[in-house]
């Protein structure tokens, strides 16, 4: 005779929850920006075992299904894996093929310090529109940025708050987004439908977010710790500077266009920029070959840690790369994150917590912030905002379908949920990967991501005010709301 299964209560994973903050608290605390560099990891491990022996003794979860879960979740991050690890490689051969130096060279000298955090966010928002891609944007315009904010006396953090909030407005507007076409289909609304609506949120958030930026900008005063002239001048000395080295990004651009895979797109644009360092930088990568071998500097360009000399501190700092190898901590964390993520779901936590910000639902503003509020809440434990997206429009479509609203409120309050708040969460595969690449950590960043917490704020408002929301009548026929219900 099999005993009955139960039910884990809210009060568990709550508990859950509440340890592994206190562990990434403890871990934070004792090490810092290091946290990244193992601690966070074996937090995460630890809760995930805690996750194990609770749903094991007390709830008769066979081992299996964690295995199967784990199986399952760490599976469908294995191309994610890959990307992160390419863009290791592109990172390393952007920089000594002085693609990146060329763009912090010209941008010192176009730029002015008073509006740079605004052009910063309005400039990752386009090429993030065009392209359909943040992760992308991130590791190479906003990789350029961050240097140029140095040099003008910004902190990296604001620099990159400024960066990650205008590539995800633009990975959220493009219909070559994946988390844009995720959130439409598994919500059931047309692509377009759902771009146009998430205009009513979207762009007024964009817009209270330059606005601070331009605050900041104006009020921004540079202490003359850096002199931008004297960083493009080490620049200019240190990597041949030439219009010709932009070709790289605009095939790189092309190949975009194209539609081609991710993983495609940033593998050829790594070998593309590998070929113009051995062509352009032939000093650059003998250095880091320690000899006249260009075929060895390369690889370790690619894969390695580099460093070239300098006797400006700035400079020194902004052109050491980490290549692949740079990324295997982030790889480790979201191994480790997934695996959380899997216990959690298949202990059946997951789904406990989802049920109960369900009941919290008693009008149209509880059932838009309850459904940004799962999006976050899934971010946290899955630490994937595909996985989110997902999991939140299959537990809420049916509730939207019930309350005769409309598809497209949810495939928007999904966004607002999911997507944007993704890389506010430090283990997350993108709180991590930004994280590595801006070399700034998450909790650093976060409170200059205006954007991305300003969003599901203005989604709720909106929600509450019942602008644009459209509410099924006995005739079937969708009519607007009356601002209070």
């Amino acid at each position: 005779m099999t005993s009955k299964r139960k039910t884990p209560s809210i009060y568990v994973a709550v508990a859950i929850i509440l340890f592994l903050v206190m562990m990434l608290f403890f871990t934070i605390k004792t090490f810092g920006v290091d946290s990244l560099a193992g601690g966070s990891q074996i937090s995460l491990l630890i809760t995930s075992f805690l996750c194990i022996f609770i749903g094991t003794i007390f709830y008769k979860k066979p081992w299996k299904e964690y295995e199967e879960a784990i199986k399952e979740s760490v599976g469908s991050v294995a191309s994610a894996v890959i990307i992160l690890l390419i863009i290791g490689a592109l990172g390393g051969a952007w920089m000594i093929s002085g693609v990146v130096p060329t763009l912090i060279y010209y941008g010192l000298q176009i730029v002015h310090p008073s509006i740079f955090l605004f052009a910063t966010c309005i400039l990752c928002a386009i090429v993030s529109l065009v392209i359909g891609s943040s992760w992308t944007t991130i590791a190479t315009v906003g990789v350029a940025l961050i240097g140029i904010g140095q040099a003008h006396d910004y902190s990296a953090a604001l620099v990159a708050g400024a960066i990650i909030s205008g590539a995800y407005f633009g990975d959220k507007m493009s219909p070559l987004s994946d988390t844009t076409v995720v959130a439409s289909s598994s919500s059931g609304t047309p692509l377009f439908d759902h771009i146009k609506y998430m205009t009513i949120t979207t762009v007024p958030s964009l817009l209270i977010t330059l606005i601070i930026f331009a605050v900041i900008g104006f009020l921004h005063v540079d202490e003359g710790g850096i002199s931008p002239e004297e960083l493009a001048t080490k620049l200019d000395e240190r990597f041949l500077i030439s219009p010709w080295l932009l070709l790289v990004p605009l095939f790189t651009a092309v190949l975009i266009a194209k539609k081609l895979p991710p993983i495609i797109t940033l593998f050829l644009s790594t070998i593309a920029a590998i070929i113009v360092a051995v062509i352009f930088q032939k000093e650059a990568v003998y250095e880091i070959a320690g000899s006249e071998d260009l075929f060895k500097g390369a690889m370790i360009t690619l894969f390695g840690s580099t460093a070239l000399e300098s006797d400006h501190v700035l400079l020194a700092d902004l052109i050491s790369t980490g290549g692949m190898e740079g990324m295997l901590h982030t790889v480790w964390l979201v191994l480790c994150a997934m695996t959380f993520g899997a216990c959690m779901k298949a202990c059946g936590l997951v789904e406990v917590m989802t049920n109960y910000c369900r009941r919290l639902i008693t009008k149209r503003a509880s059932l838009v912030g309850t459904t940004v509020a799962t999006g976050f809440f899934l971010n946290v434990t899955t630490a994937d905002q595909y996985l989110s997206i997902i999991l939140t429009s299959n537990l809420f479509k049916d509730v939207y379908d019930k309350n005769g609203y409309e598809s497209r409120l949810l495939s928007r309050s999904l966004e607002d949920g999911a997507t944007v708040t993704s890389p506010l969460i430090p283990w997350s595969t993108c709180g991590m990967t930004h994280s590595t690449i801006l070399g700034v950590s998450t909790f650093a960043y976060f409170p200059y991501c205006f954007f991305c917490y300003l969003s599901p704020i203005v989604s709720i408002i909106v929600a509450a005010i019942g602008y644009k929301i459209f509410k099924r009548n006995n005739k079937g026929e969708f009519v607007p709301v009356r601002a209070t219900e």
